[in-house]
C-alpha cells in the first residue's frame, strides 16, 4: 500500500513547528507527503533582528513564501498546496477585520477547496490542529474547525459532489506539546542548570486534561536536526537564538525524543502505546 499524509496549516512555518520531525521521517520511509498552507503569513510578525528591515516588510508575503518552500523540502513534503488566503492576524487586529482575511472567507467555500484536495490526494492520515485553547490564533482555530468537518464532509457522498470521489481519510490528529513532554523537557534543563523556556508554562499544566487525551508518541531521535533546520529557513520568523533553539538538540535525543500527536478522530481504532501513525491503517 502507498501510505499517504497530508498536513493541513494555518501559516508559512507551521509546518516546522508542529510535527516536521514525523513528517520527516514518513518521508523518509516512502511515505507520500502533502503540505497544504492556508495562508500567506502576511501578518506575521519579523523576530529574527536581523532581518527586520523595510524590504522584508513590504514583500513579506512572497519572502515567507519562499522560506516556506524551502523549509519544506528539508522535510521532505512532496507537494505544497497554498490556498492563498491573506493572515488573519490576532484577534481585534487590523490584520483581523481585513476583507481578504482567512477568518473573513465563507466557511463551507474553504471546506469544498480542502475536500477537493483531500479526494485528490486521499491521504490516509491527516495532520490537523487541536482546539488550541494556550495559543488562540484566529487561523488556528480555523485549522480546527477544518480539520473536524473535512473528516466528515470528504467522506460523504452528498457534499461537494464537484470535488472528486468521497474519500474516508481512516486517522486524524493534531499535533500536541503534552504536559509528558513540556515537564520532561523543562526538569533536563533545570538538572542542566539552563533556563528553561517552558517554566512560565509549568503552572498552567494540567495533568487530568492531558489524561482524558488519546496520544500517540513518534520517535523522532534520527530526525530533530531536520526538523531544526526547517525551522531555520524560516529566517524571518524564528529568532535564531530563541525558545525554539533555547534546548540543546542532544538533550531533546536524550531525554525526550518524540513528537506527540492527539487523536482526533479514526476509523481504525486507537490502542494506548500507539507509536505509530498508520497503526491499523
Amino acid at each position: 500500500m502507498n501510505r499517504r499524509l497530508l498536513a493541513l496549516h494555518a501559516h508559512p512555518d507551521d509546518e516546522s513547528s508542529k510535527g516536521a520531525g514525523t513528517v520527516a521521517r514518513y518521508a523518509r520511509a516512502g511515505v507520500e507527503t502533502v503540505l497544504l498552507t492556508a495562508t500567506g503569513g502576511e501578518a506575521g510578525d519579523i523576530l529574527n533582528p536581523a532581518l527586520d528591515s523595510r524590504a522584508i516588510k513590504e514583500n513579506l508575503s512572497d519572502v515567507r513564501r519562499g522560506e516556506l518552500e524551502e523549509a519544506a523540502a528539508i522535510i521532505g513534503f512532496h507537494e505544497i498546496v497554498l490556498l492563498g488566503y491573506r493572515d488573519s492576524g490576532m484577534a481585534d487586529s487590523a490584520d483581523n477585520h481585513h476583507p481578504d482575511a482567512f477568518v473573513k472567507a465563507d466557511f463551507e467555500s474553504v471546506l469544498s477547496r480542502v475536500v477537493s484536495v483531500l479526494r485528490r490526494v486521499r491521504p490516509h492520515v491527516v495532520l490537523g490542529y487541536d482546539k488550541h485553547e494556550w495559543y488562540p490564533h484566529p487561523d488556528h482555530l480555523r485549522i480546527h474547525e477544518l480539520s473536524l468537518a473535512v473528516w466528515e464532509a470528504a467522506a460523504d457522498p452528498i457534499r461537494f459532489t464537484d470535488s472528486g470521489d468521497p474519500w474516508e481519510i481512516a486517522k486524524l490528529y493534531a499535533p500536541a506539546w503534552t504536559v509528558r513532554r513540556t515537564r520532561a523537557l523543562h526538569q533536563a534543563m533545570e538538572d542542566l542548570g539552563l533556563e528553561s523556556p517552558f517554566a512560565r508554562w509549568m503552572e498552567r499544566l494540567d495533568d487530568d486534561a492531558a489524561d482524558r487525551k488519546r496520544i500517540t508518541h513518534v520517535d523522532v531521535t534520527d530526525h530533530v536536526d531536520q526538523a531544526r533546520d526547517a525551522l531555520r529557513a524560516h529566517r524571518t520568523q524564528v529568532d535564531p537564538d530563541g525558545f525554539w533553539f533555547q534546548i540543546p538538540a542532544d538533550t531533546i535525543r536524550e531525554v525526550y525524543p518524540f513528537e506527540d500527536f492527539e487523536l482526533l478522530a479514526s476509523r481504525v481504532g486507537w490502542v494506548e502505546g500507539e507509536n505509530d501513525l498508520f497503526a491499523g491503517v
